[in-house]
């Protein structure tokens, strides 16, 4: 058996181990695990069903890094990305009043085009010729709409009449969500592999012991363990009727998750690459396309199992420090996902405030990219500007039409035409119609 995954997956031709590999998924899988957790409560938030997501979850997961692991043979595991989700159950289907089956339609859509240019040299033509601006903005402005919504499941955030207001302190499940983002900081300034998952635990454990009008926070299983019953009526989810019924509204969301995947995961699989020494070298320039086509590959299987967009997981890094060089670290990671679905009735009754902390630092990270903003003030308004409006509004796509028709103004007033590339000019000219298709519901 050793031989037969050495020849496969290349171990000793990569200087690894099995014994690395296998302590690098088990690394992984512990920095990433806190997702089938978080991602089940936020598309709940559509009227899916909570159980019904936690197991979609979890085969989306293990199909994703099964594609990553076999055919690209890569040490990276991908999972429901934390962007995707966010935009699935607020943008797409709270603020363009779609249905869920119309949503994963555009999921299905988005992937095949991603693994069509992954498959092609447009891949690199769009990463080299895209705004860097507007890169750094669609980052920094999601970054701010996920915190946003963690605060807001937290009930850190309560609706006021002047907008958003600061929770109330005498409520101990604000408290907990508090002390829950100071403890998530933490541990992730001290590189815990596994401090989301092990704050996700900690809260889940405390809301247990902690009542609120009455009830205890966490409401804990008769069991905790059982057998996985798989949604098959979510098997192929579409809806492609109300999709191109709604073809004007829901092209620039799907272009936007398209582009947020394709960068999302094409520095990611770079970060993930280059620190195992698996490109960046002379032997090895760039990544083989196959790692592109299965992140792709990944978010097609995903719909089709009735998740969000799959993607690669920056966690993976983690992996890559304690020597995982192979495709035998992601298998691992898949196999552990398996498992996890017999816990789905535990992981089902794990309660908002315990996943709202980890949606805030995810947020806070994503905005980190801030440190990158140009000093030119021309290149740093229409990134602020996104972010700006994200957070106040929380309407993701209008702060990345708003940041998009910037940034060509900007370019226009200046006379550098060179900037207002085709891309450019046709994303500009599908966000107007967003706005004005949005403005008549």
């Amino acid at each position: 058996m050793r031989a037969l995954l050495d020849r496969y997956f290349h171990i000793s031709g990569r200087r690894s181990t099995v014994r690395r590999e296998v302590i690098a998924g088990l690394t992984v899988f512990g920095a990433m695990a806190y997702i089938v957790a978080v991602n089940p409560a936020i598309l709940a938030a559509t009227g899916l069903d909570r159980h019904d997501m936690v197991l979609t979850t979890i085969a989306g997961a293990v199909a994703g890094t099964l594609i990553m692991a076999l055919w690209a043979r890569l040490p990276i595991a991908l999972a429901p990305a934390m962007s995707s989700n966010v935009l699935f159950a607020q943008v797409i289907v709270q603020q363009a009043h779609v249905g869920p089956r119309t949503a994963f339609t555009v999921v299905l859509f988005s992937g095949l085009c991603f693994t069509l240019l992954s498959l092609t040299r447009l891949r690199q033509k769009i990463s080299q010729g895209f705004p860097p601006s507007i890169i750094l903005g669609i980052q920094v402005a999601i970054g701010v709409f996920i915190a946003r919504v963690g605060l807001i499941s937290g009930g850190v955030a309560v609706p006021t009449p002047g907008g958003l207001g600061f929770g109330s302190l005498a409520d101990p499940r604000v408290l907990l969500v508090l002390g829950g983002i100071l403890v998530c900081a933490i541990l992730s300034v001290i590189r815990l592999p596994a401090g989301l998952l092990l704050t996700i635990l900690a809260l889940t454990i405390a809301g247990a012991m902690i009542s609120h009008d009455g009830q205890k926070i966490t409401r804990l299983p008769d069991h905790w363990m059982d057998w996985p019953h798989y949604p098959t009526h979510l098997l192929l989810p579409f809806d492609f009727s109300d999709f191109f019924a709604h073809i004007g509204l829901l092209l620039p969301i799907t272009l936007y998750v398209l582009l947020s995947d394709f960068f999302d995961a094409t520095g990611t699989l770079l970060s993930v690459a280059h620190r195992a020494g698996l490109c960046g070298t002379k032997e090895h320039p760039d990544l083989d396309r196959r790692a592109y086509a299965s992140d792709g590959a990944g978010s097609i299987v995903g719909a089709m199992l009735g998740t969000c967009t799959v993607s690669a997981y920056v966690e993976n890094l983690a992996g890559a420090e304690v020597g995982g060089r192979t495709g035998l670290s992601a298998l691992v990671v898949a196999v552990l996902f398996g498992l996890s679905s017999f816990l789905w009735p535990l992981i089902t009754s794990i309660p908002a405030i315990a996943t709202a902390p980890i949606l805030v630092l995810v947020g806070l990270n994503m905005m980190g990219g801030l440190a990158r903003l140009p000093s030119a003030q021309a290149e740093a308004l229409p990134p602020l500007c996104m972010l700006l409006i994200a957070g106040v509004t929380g309407n993701f796509m209008l702060s990345l039409a708003c940041g998009m028709l910037l940034y060509t103004g900007l370019a226009l007033a200046l006379r550098r035409f060179e900037q207002l590339t085709w891309t450019v000019l046709g994303l500009d000219a599908a966000f107007v119609c967003y706005m004005v298709l949005q403005s008549r519901f």
